[in-house]
């Protein structure tokens, strides 16, 4: 297993060109397969769960080339319309290729899916979604077997904004007969770029990043061309870098528009922030304010995939700051691996109380999903002494040559 080595105490300087979104990259790589012809995708982030759903696809019969963030993706050739079980379990977001198999073959079968273990995710909401629309799903032996005659436009309800029960329910609909109503819909940045994607290829989607998407079905859908969306939780990952350390950094490629939440708490935390149409430059004092309280919340609220790199940021800041985990139950795998370098953090139930110290100190830590692992990378910057992460695999799934973007901006890290 890969670790990461980090001699902390170095100022963040320089220019970051923000990749593409993960979560916008794996439901339109997806949705792909509805098209039945080529589609080309720019801006598409090379990490693990792009690659997993690469070899899904492959595992399909998509023919499938990369090369330098584009993916050229052929699914004329599809033969399958099962996920096999060690593919499901990589990541939680295989399950989005539920919609587009069903969308375009009306049949699909697939186990539960895996991912990072931050507590329940259950995919009802998801099954609910799809019998709205005429499927009709089987559960037996930890698969679940999709069939419809035909998939019917309806009227769907989700009881809470889920993002992937959204996407999944966007993917089968596209191609129903007749019209599709989403209600209490997912608003996220991400939700909006997959229905743009789905228009360029033919679709009748509309009302995205609104809380009703409706849905006219199509006969079919074509190939197209289209560029990814930039990442706002990676840029957001390498600002809280850069601040930790009193640092300064350009980001490049990136949306201001869909970071409004998190640029906000920032500010309140004392940096200063210059805004342009694809550009934020940050310049973070020596020393940062404690944040009052953050939330999260679905979109546009604070996001759950930022607080546990946000809360390493709070370890440090004058006064104390309060974290309240609302989406995610087990979210806080973070806070003891933070408390081995010297991290005053308390846990009662949901809510996380963080007392800033004047330094963490280096340590041996782990980390045990994506973010939270983000969290420990941003802490260790800041560190006093040399902190060896390990886990890496985890940050591996989101974040893409991180220590190369590090290393260029003046931290001393290297992948052992």
């Amino acid at each position: 297993m890969a670790s990461f080595i980090i001699e902390g105490g170095k100022r963040l300087e320089g220019e970051v060109v923000i990749s593409g979104s993960k979560n916008a990259s794996l439901p339109i790589i997806a949705a792909s397969i509805l098209s039945g012809k080529k589609t080309t995708l720019y801006n598409v982030p090379d990490i693990h769960d792009t690659q997993v759903t690469i070899k899904i696809l492959k595992y399909l019969g998509c023919k499938v080339k990369k090369t330098n963030g584009k993916i050229e993706i052929d699914t004329r050739y599809i033969k399958r319309n099962d996920v096999p079980d060690y593919l499901m379990r990589e990541m939680r977001s295989t399950v989005i290729l539920a919609g587009a198999l069903i969308g375009r073959f009306k049949d699909a079968s697939f186990s539960y899916p895996g991912g990072c273990d931050i507590g329940a995710r259950p995919i009802d909401l998801h099954l609910k979604a799809l019998r709205e629309l005429g499927v009709d799903i089987q559960e037996e032996h930890g698969y679940i077997k999709c069939s419809a005659d035909k998939i019917v436009g309806g009227n769907i309800h989700l009881d809470f904004p889920s993002v992937g029960a959204t996407e999944n329910a966007m993917l089968a609909a596209v191609c129903a007969e007749g019209f599709t109503t989403i209600t209490n819909a997912a608003r996220e940045p991400e939700i909006v770029d997959l229905g743009n994607f789905l228009n360029c290829m033919g679709a009748k989607v509309r009302g995205m990043g609104g809380s009703v998407i409706k849905i006219e079905g199509v006969s079919k859908l074509h190939g197209a061309e289209y560029t990814i969306m930039p990442d706002r939780i990676v840029a957001a990952t390498y600002l809280a870098a850069s601040a930790i350390t009193g640092g300064e950094i350009c980001l490049k490629n990136v949306n201001p528009r869909d970071m409004g939440a998190m640029l906000h708490v920032l500010l309140d935390m004392g940096v200063q922030l210059r805004i342009e149409k694809d550009k934020i430059i940050q310049k973070a004092p020596k020393k940062l304010e404690s944040i009052h309280i953050v939330r999260t919340m679905p979109y546009p609220g604070f996001p759950t995939d930022i607080q546990s790199p946000f809360m390493a940021l709070a370890t440090v800041a004058r006064g104390t700051s309060v974290f309240i985990e609302n989406i995610f139950e087990n979210r806080f795998q973070h806070i003891d691996e933070l408390t081995r370098m010297g991290a005053d953090i308390k846990v009662e139930g949901r809510s996380a109380v963080v007392r800033g110290v004047n330094a963490l100190q280096g340590a041996n830590v782990v980390a045990r999903e994506l973010r939270g692992g983000a969290a420990l990378v941003v802490a260790a910057l800041a560190a006093n002494g040399t902190t060896t992460i390990s886990g890496t695999e985890f940050i591996d799934r989101g974040y893409e040559n991180i220590e190369k973007y590090l290393l260029e901006c003046g931290a001393k890290i290297r992948r052992e």
